[in-house]
């Protein structure tokens, strides 16, 4: 899940001493978590890891329990548990509070698609999005469009995982070192574990670490939301709280410091914000990889009626921004900065006894790794299918492609350590906030296909492309007021409706209209619209069906299509 603002981040903690207590519960959970991660591999294990059916969907056997934990864990990461509730505390509602209505309306938009990409990906083999759009239309040009788009999206969302790894270690009094390998040595520990057991295990090691997360953060979010309301003065006191902050004037801007309600003039910003990121969530490659490892099509319906228990839980981390103002917490980092991403940490440091802030400090790290763990996964196998062999080996065994995703797994972690180690943490948050809009882009292709091949190939192409250069060059324009840097947020004014919105949307909007014109141009001068090796009952087919069984026996290859 990402934010909606870019608050300045500096990654430094407030107090420079070690808390021994809390880093002593952090590491005694994280190597617990070590041993689950490699053990792991022999998890609902299948004849071996040499296939990505086997390392990177854990054989497609995954039940409702299982994919519920690893969805969980893989959409709530612990830039959630970090910079939902900075939000709420730095500017309010609108920037914050978003993130709850918008998981409310993503599960029923999973419900409705999700078990037809299920279908036709278990019939056919299809391992990424690309995939099915590849065998949707024969088009690799498309197919390597919706790839290379999940690729860079994906990748500045690991690198704020190791960041919320980061600052979790720091406000423990661990990296606040002025000497860089003393300062980074943890995180780099952290990041050799997470890449280790990933490659030894595949997606069964976040599989199993996502149970001990998910009841990490459940116990800690349960606790917090029941003490700290008493400890500070009950709900009505942070209620008032929170509004006299939000209505204080910004020194810089002159305006309100943020929303305690949307007003009138947000709510355009408000709605965009919550249907854009809704739409987008299951675009990303690592989502995908989750629910294809699910068991059977009814498997991702009854997760669509289950997870939105998180967001449930989602709402309490909300309130804890607004509880952090009541508590009077001052996230200031070591160069003197008010930085609201620490504001969380801070704040169970502040208030709880040692050991159960070392216990929240541990639900956030290992928050981290297992959504680290999965988008790591699911790039490599989006690499692997989509670029290695379509354009690099198209021979390549079932063996080799497994080889070839392990490895690039490795690159993609260490590309995000290298990625934190060595620029602003804002570029990490600008480029997420990008990938937001790019990620969205993807869904005509992938969706719209699900149903219909009444859009052409080249008019979804061109939309796409449209649809990205857009939304990159208007993200570039707004500019921060307070740092007067670009990518200072993903709200701009509509086209023709003069209000402000989220840019993904309009993007999306463009990427639309452009894709339909286009296609009614080139079906009228009947342009080849590709060969489409699909076929109607493809998009029904369940685990236990007599056709799909035999057919996977024999290599998966298709069935007699029955048209469309």
């Amino acid at each position: 899940m990402s934010a909606a603002v870019t608050p300045q981040v500096t990654v430094m903690a407030t107090d420079t001493g070690v808390n021994g207590t809390a880093l002593t519960v952090l590491i005694i959970l994280f190597l617990v978590v070590t041993v689950l991660g490699f053990s792991a591999a022999r998890f609902m294990r299948g004849d071996n890891l040499d296939s990505l059916d086997e390392w990177g969907l854990g054989g497609r056997r995954f039940g409702t329990w299982v994919t519920w934990f690893l969805l969980g864990g893989d959409l709530y990461t612990a830039y959630t548990f970090v910079a939902v509730p900075a939000a709420m505390f730095a500017t309010g509602s609108v920037a914050g509070f978003f993130a709850v209505p918008y998981t409310i309306v993503l599960y029923p938009i999973i419900f409705v698609f999700m078990a037809r990409l299920w279908s036709v990906s278990h019939r056919h083999g299809y391992v990424t999005s690309a995939d099915f759009v590849k065998g949707r239309y024969g088009s690799r040009e498309l197919s390597l469009a919706i790839a290379v788009t999940g690729f860079l999206a994906t990748m500045p969302y690991i690198a704020l995982q190791l960041i919320g790894i980061q600052a979790v270690l720091e406000v423990a009094g661990v990296g606040g070192s002025d000497n860089w390998l003393a300062a980074d040595a943890p995180l780099l520990v952290a990041f050799v574990i997470l890449a280790a057991y990933t490659y030894t295990s595949g997606l069964r090691a976040p599989a199993v670490i996502a149970f001990v997360k998910d009841a990490l953060i459940y116990l800690v979010i349960i606790v917090a939301i029941i003490y700290l309301p008493t400890k500070f003065g009950g709900w009505d006191h942070i209620f008032g709280a929170a509004s006299d902050k939000m209505a204080t004037t910004n020194e810089v801007t002159g305006k309100p410091q943020g929303a305690f309600v949307p007003g009138d003039g947000q709510m355009w910003a408000y709605a965009t914000l919550g249907l854009g990121s809704a739409l987008a969530l299951f675009m990303y490659p690592h989502s995908i990889t989750a629910s294809l490892s699910s068991s059977s099509r009814n498997t991702i319906r009854r997760n669509a009626s289950i997870l939105p228990a998180y967001s449930f839980v989602l709402g309490l981390l909300a309130l804890l921004g607004w509880v952090a103002i009541a508590a009077g917490t001052n996230p200031v980092g070591l160069d003197g900065e008010p930085n609201a991403q620490l504001v969380i940490p801070q704040l169970f440091e502040d208030a709880f006894p040692a050991w159960f802030a070392g216990v929240a400090f541990a639900a956030i790290a290992i928050g981290a790794l297992v959504p680290a763990a999965i988008m790591s996964i699911a790039a490599a196998n989006t690499f692997t299918r989509n670029i290695y062999k379509e354009w690099i080996n198209p021979q390549a065994s079932p063996k080799q492609e497994a080889k070839v995703s392990k490895l690039m797994s490795l690159v993609v972690k260490a590309f995000a350590l290298v990625f934190v180690f060595t620029l602003d943490k804002q570029n990490a948050i600008n480029f997420q906030l990008l990938g937001g809009i790019w990620i969205l882009q993807t869904f005509p292709a992938v969706v719209f296909s699900l149903y219909t091949r009444w859009f052409h190939k080249w008019g979804l192409l061109v939309g796409w492309a449209v649809g990205m250069v857009y939304g990159t060059v208007q993200a570039y324009q707004v500019v921060n007021p307070v740092t007067g840097k670009h990518f200072g947020g993903s709200l701009d004014m509509i086209p023709m409706i003069g209000e402000m919105g989220y840019i993904a949307l309009t993007a999306f909007v463009i990427n639309i209209v452009i894709s339909a014109v286009l296609t009614l141009a080139l079906r009228a001068g009947k342009v080849d619209n590709g060969v489409d090796e699909t076929t109607a009952y493809d998009y029904q087919a369940d685990a236990d069906d007599p056709r799909v069984a035999k057919d996977l026996a024999h290599g998966s290859a298709p069935l007699t299509p029955e048209g469309e």
